[in-house]
């Protein structure tokens, strides 16, 4: 098996699991629904196509950088005039992460091609978050976890100042394998049509934490959320 690696960075990104009118809300970290999502518009697929190929790809996400949440709201008026229930957006403002799919390397060297090349426009969950830096980072030949481990941290120098601690630790995300226990999430995406969306669930779990040192950061700076779990 190998790994196709992507960067998903821009000034806002917005993973939603669930969504209603009037509230929609984001995941700290990118859903496969969104990355699958992605990866089919790069392809030039329609909302209505087949996705069984993709949903067979493992998913997993390192967080490089993992930005703050913030809140807009919007309003809208029908055609008569009448108002709309005031609507609130969550996004995730100035955030970093690499995440990967795990397959067969034809069929993943073929997606890498489009990402750098995409029929329709990228973006990071919603139209309104497009990427800030080219999506793909190319094909490794080591297994999801591996790959993830092995590619460079990715936050920008803005943010690795901002962390400002010597030695970094970078959450990992993964599908979990067959049989192993974890926390399940409804973000598989059986279906686009907007006739009659579906999503499946998955399981994921926690890997252990890439650690990264930071040359913009201090040996002698203390986190005080640290011993809180912060």
């Amino acid at each position: 098996m190998s790994t196709l690696l992507l960067l998903l960075t821009g000034p806002l990104q917005a993973w939603g699991d669930s969504s209603r009118f009037a509230q929609r809300t984001t995941n700290r970290e990118p859903t496969k629904s969104g990355v699958i999502g992605l990866v089919a518009a790069a392809q030039g697929r329609r909302r209505t196509d087949s996705l069984e190929d993709l949903l067979m790809l493992r998913f997993g996400v390192r967080v490089d950088a993992p930005g703050e949440i913030m809140r807009d709201f919007q309003t809208a008026r029908q055609v008569d005039g009448k108002s709309l229930p005031l609507t609130y957006r969550y996004y995730l403002s100035d955030a970093t992460f690499v995440a990967g799919l795990e397959g067969p390397e034809e069929l993943l060297t073929a997606l890498d091609g489009h990402l750098r090349s995409p029929e329709f426009p990228l973006y990071l969950g919603r139209r309104s978050c497009p990427p800030s830096r080219p999506v793909a980072l190319g094909v490794s030949d080591m297994s999801l976890e591996e790959a993830l481990r092995a590619e460079r941290w990715r936050a920008s120098e803005v943010q690795q100042k901002r962390t400002r601690a010597r030695e970094v630790k970078l959450r990992m995300v993964l599908d979990a394998e067959p049989g192993f226990d974890g926390i399940t999430q409804r973000d598989v995406p059986v279906s686009f049509d907007p006739e009659h969306r579906q999503y499946a669930w998955r399981t994921v779990t926690d890997a252990e934490p890439v650690t990264v040192i930071n040359r913009h950061g201090r040996d002698d700076y203390h986190d005080p959320m640290a011993e809180l779990g912060g």
